[in-house]
């Protein structure tokens, strides 16, 4: 995604690019945690699909947060700073389960799968939750998909 400039014509990648969010159900929104905020390119993502104003790509589009961290905090800051985005840019923002990942340095096992079936279970819940809200939102039938989400972490 290119540095936000604001600038009458945007260029054919970021158009590109805020077609394919438009034509998204949901946003889901993973972030690791810098100085308690988020990476700049994922703001600068989110400042980019704001623009022009009034044909902003976000808006209404139902979305998640989740966040990582190496310490014990799971991200709470940056999931919070985003959301204060988001708001202001009118995404519904799933609101529970909130989801903060803490020291992601040891959640993994040697092939890259989550250790904790706690936590794997947790996840499933996140998504399952998820697929409610975005139903919610979007007026469709919000059926409950614990089961088979909770499958795809199994062998995460």
């Amino acid at each position: 995604m290119r540095i936000f400039r604001h600038v009458e014509n945007r260029e054919l990648s970021v158009c590109l690019q805020s077609d394919e969010i438009r034509r998204s159900d949901a946003v889901l929104i993973a972030t690791p945690e810098y100085n308690r905020s988020v990476p700049s390119g994922l703001k600068n993502a989110i400042d980019v699909g704001s623009r022009p104003p009034f044909q902003r790509v976000w808006d209404g589009l139902p979305t998640a947060v989740v966040s990582v961290s190496p310490y014990k905090l799971g991200g709470f800051g940056a999931n919070h700073h985003v959301r204060q985005s988001l708001v202001f840019l009118n995404m519904p923002v799933m609101q529970q389960p909130e989801a903060y990942l803490p020291e992601v340095a040891v959640m993994f096992d040697d092939q890259n799968r989550i250790k904790s079936p706690e936590t794997r279970d947790f996840l499933a819940k996140v998504i399952g939750s998820f697929a409610n809200w975005v139903a919610l939102i979007r007026g469709e039938d919000a059926r409950a998909r614990t089961g088979q989400d909770k499958r795809q972490f199994e062998n995460a």
